[in-house]
């Protein structure tokens, strides 16, 4: 068990799995609401969970420890993650649920 549980193709697996329901719960909640407002729910939510997820796997680590070109890589990374997730809801909210037959041809 340990070994699947340090192996990349266990989680990238799993990255697919989470993804997937991202785009379907996505797709729901964003039905009723502005999309960039969505997308600030998510983050809030995210940022509410991750301390406790980071807590529970004794993962945290001394701010000033971090070096430099990783807090710039990071933040970079953020950037790119917001961007992608405003694009992400707003295509969301655009697409239809399912495309029409009619649209396949």
């Amino acid at each position: 068990m340990r070994i699947v549980l340090t192996s990349w193709p266990f989680w990238a697996a799993l990255s697919a799995l989470f993804a997937a329901l991202t785009a379907i719960f996505g797709k729901i909640g964003v039905e009723n609401v502005n999309s960039d407002f969505a997308t600030l729910i998510r983050t809030i939510i995210i940022l509410a969970v991750m301390p406790v997820f980071v807590a529970a796997t004794q993962a945290w680590q001394p701010l000033d420890a971090v070096p430099r070109r990783t807090w710039l890589f990071l933040t970079l990374s953020a950037l790119a993650t917001g961007a992608s997730w405003v694009c992400y809801y707003r295509a969301l909210k655009a697409g239809p649920t399912c495309p029409s037959p009619a649209s396949a041809e």
